[in-house]
């Protein structure tokens, strides 16, 4: 009997359009993927939060897990922001929580959906 193929995760990525003052906030940023690192119970390795200098500048995020990466990048000056999740389904399925992942980034950042790819890896 033929195994199923092993798939190895589900990878987002995401242009949205967002107010400007979200995509500035880095410490309301951090404070929010901090609780929902630990909601998800997801493993962060090591991160990182750059503020750029200057009058409505943004921030650049990338958190290392266990599982794989977050990454993140605002553009305040033009109302967008990338969003980038992959969770490795090495020992469960996480497909589900990229999903919810995915949803409460969204919500959080008030964002609307410019541009969305799922990839099944």
């Amino acid at each position: 009997m033929n195994k199923p193929a092993y798939k190895p995760g589900l990878h987002v990525l995401c242009t949205w359009k967002a107010p400007s003052e979200h995509l500035q906030d880095i410490e309301r940023c951090r404070d929010f993927y901090q609780k929902l690192s630990k909601q998800f119970e997801l493993q962060v390795l090591g991160e990182v939060y750059h503020a750029f200098d200057g009058e409505n500048a943004g921030f650049t995020v990338c958190i290392c897990l266990s599982e794989s990466h977050l990454a993140l990048h605002t553009w305040p000056e033009h109302g967008h922001l990338t969003f980038d999740l992959f969770l490795s389904n090495f020992q469960r399925d996480n497909r589900a929580k990229v999903k919810e992942m995915v949803e409460a980034s969204r919500l959080f950042f008030e964002a609307e959906v410019v541009v969305e790819h799922q990839l099944e890896r």
